[in-house]
């Protein structure tokens, strides 16, 4: 189990290339809505639940996953296209 908050897992989704999430549900043999609902979608009729709890708190509350493997995915898919997201970009030193 991996506990991240919302804001950061909505972070990563918007980050993302355009056709990521049809690439990982098709890599994953997942539907296209179960992919955008491990990411905050509520698209049940179609997709189906991803096993991700939230919890009220700062940030958006706090995301637990129970399978982070969309998410390692989605992760994979930034490095591959040198996306750094904001939070792990280093930080460059000031110059004076």
């Amino acid at each position: 189990m991996r506990t991240i908050t919302f804001n950061e897992l909505r972070k990563i989704k918007d980050s993302l290339p355009t056709g990521s999430m049809r690439r990982i549900a098709s890599e994953l043999g997942l539907d296209v809505d179960t992919v955008r609902n491990f990411f905050g979608g509520y698209n049940f009729k179609e997709g189906k639940s991803v096993g991700l709890h939230i919890e009220p708190g700062p940030d958006g509350g706090l995301v637990m996953l129970d399978d982070t493997t969309v998410l390692d995915r989605a992760l994979n898919i930034l490095k591959e296209n040198n996306i750094l997201l904001q939070e792990v970009a280093p930080v460059a030193p000031a110059i004076v």
